[in-house]
């Protein structure tokens, strides 16, 4: 055949072809308006419509609604239903949706998020503490409000918190305390959520109270009371302030409520999930402590010693701003000017004798021997007054605070609490400037944060010897003096801390 004749044939016949692929008689698929879902950001179907899928999800989960006693369920959090066009991809069922949500994520019930920020703390190493930042959830919001006031009422006597709220506190006359302020340090965001059911919901106050004061809804732990317990040796013995231990029992009054043999008390260490800020005017009084003035007499043998004018305590009534966290006293600030002295003190004064008896022989005197190192048995306050104590000696949060501190002024005096020789001077993490002294008589005294150092190694000091200056040196909040008093070299084997008010 010939080639000529060939190639137009074959073009007929392919156009031919193409007309038929073309013809009208073959229409395309007309596009389709559908329901995309999205969860957690992929798409998983098509619906017809939004609606049935929330319906059959609600329908689908009654128990979830008996559980929580609600009146309906909804969709996860990230699921997501967009208007979409289709022109031939597969529409799922409402069924076949529901059953791949169920098996990814939960579904969710109307209620309240609580987001509570964390606040950086530093530890007694000085290292620096992330806050935990949470998230709560509730279903009704008034389970939260009654349960940040229950918790509030923890730390803040309930009368005086409830005249705080309603304005209703009297001015002092002539002692007493009022609430200037409160707040809650943390920020705190309340907002309606969809919350999903694989969470921890708090349904009743009870449950959210207790986590608030103790971080945990455990079961509290318990002490069975002994004879002879008190609620301090109760708090102390199980790491305790009495403060924390009548937090955890609001059915005693104060620390000389008594305890009975077979009594079960609770002993959860307090850990408050929120920073409850209170600011107090108070009016207080306090005794001044009277000076010694020794005379000697040379007429009287040495150890002979005569009251001529025995001594009085005055008395004056001070006034202060406390600064509390969490129902604990953090720093405070006397106001000099609106200190009154009630009461002069009297001075005391003693005659000793300075004759030395002859015995005959050697006299056996030690050259070594430091004129001051006798320990006198009436031990020195080691600060000026008017003070406040802003804490005291024992545990707080679960630590033990092995001394008491000591508010008054910045820049204000340091005194020896007695005779001695200074075996510490310097600073250290968490004391900042200290100085530790050794008493010659097992007994050592530690005076820290100062804002200055006036007595150095080696040096003998006197009873009422000024030696340094207080500051907020180390980890302090404000200015005060931490005292504390040890039994044996401070951080040696067989060394222990002791109260140190039961000097005075």
């Amino acid at each position: 055949m010939n080639l000529k004749t060939i190639v137009p044939i074959c073009i007929s016949v392919g156009v031919s072809a193409l007309i038929l692929v073309v013809s009208p008689n073959t229409r395309a698929k007309e596009p389709e308006s559908v329901y995309r879902v999205y969860l957690k950001g992929k798409s998983i179907g098509l619906v017809e419509e939004p609606d049935s899928l929330e319906e059959y999800i609600d329908k689908e989960q009654e128990t979830l609604k008996k559980k929580y006693d609600v009146d309906r369920v909804y969709a996860p959090e990230d699921l997501k239903i967009v208007k979409d066009i289709t022109y031939d991809e597969k529409i799922s069922t409402t069924k076949q949706i529901y059953e791949k949500i169920k098996d990814i994520e939960p579904f969710t019930v109307k209620g309240y998020s609580i987001f509570i920020k964390g606040i950086d703390t530093t530890n007694e190493a000085g290292d620096k503490i992330k806050g935990k930042d949470q998230t709560l959830y509730v279903l009704d919001k008034k389970v939260f409000e009654e349960s940040m006031d229950n918790t509030i009422r923890s730390f803040v006597e309930s009368e005086n918190y409830d005249k705080y709220l309603e304005n209703t506190q009297k001015e002092i006359k002539t002692t007493g305390t009022i609430i200037e302020d409160l707040s809650i340090e943390n920020k705190v965001v309340v907002k309606e959520y969809n919350i999903p059911t694989d969470k921890k919901i708090y349904e009743n106050t009870e449950d959210l109270s207790k986590y608030l004061l103790f971080g945990t809804t455990d079961e509290n732990q318990k002490y069975t009371v002994k004879a002879g317990d008190t609620i301090s040796d109760v708090a102390f013995n199980n790491k305790l302030s009495t403060t924390e231990f009548l937090i955890a029992n609001p059915e005693f009054q104060d620390e000389n409520s008594l305890l009975f043999e077979g009594q079960e008390v609770t002993i959860n260490i307090i850990q408050p999930q929120f920073r409850l800020a209170e600011v107090d005017h108070t009016v207080f009084d306090q005794e001044i402590p009277y000076e010694t003035e020794v005379k000697y007499d040379e007429n009287k043998y040495v150890g002979d010693e005569e009251v001529i004018q025995k001594g009085e305590n005055g008395l004056q009534r001070v006034t202060s701003k406390v600064q509390k966290i969490n129902g604990q006293t953090e720093n405070s600030v006397i106001n000099d000017s609106a200190t009154k002295v009630l009461k002069e003190p009297v001075k005391e004064i003693v005659v000793k004798g300075n004759k030395q008896a002859y015995r005959g022989g050697s006299s056996g005197a030690n050259p070594n021997l430091q004129g001051n190192t006798k320990v006198e048995g009436n031990w020195r306050w080691p600060t000026i007054t008017p003070y406040t104590i802003n804490s005291g000696f024992g545990y707080r949060w679960g630590v033990l605070h092995d001394g008491v501190d000591i508010g008054v002024p910045g820049g204000s005096p340091i005194y020896a609490a007695n005779n001695g020789i200074v075996v510490e001077s310097g600073y250290k993490w968490p004391n900042g400037n200290y100085v530790l002294i050794n008493h010659n008589n097992g007994y050592y005294t530690m005076y820290a944060h100062m804002m200055e150092r006036y007595a150095s190694v080696g040096q003998n000091v006197s009873i009422g010897q000024k030696i340094g200056a207080v500051g907020k040196t180390g980890m302090a909040t404000g200015y005060h003096l931490h005292f504390g008093l040890y039994k044996g070299y401070p951080g040696m084997r067989g060394s222990g801390a002791l109260y140190p008010l039961s000097l005075f």
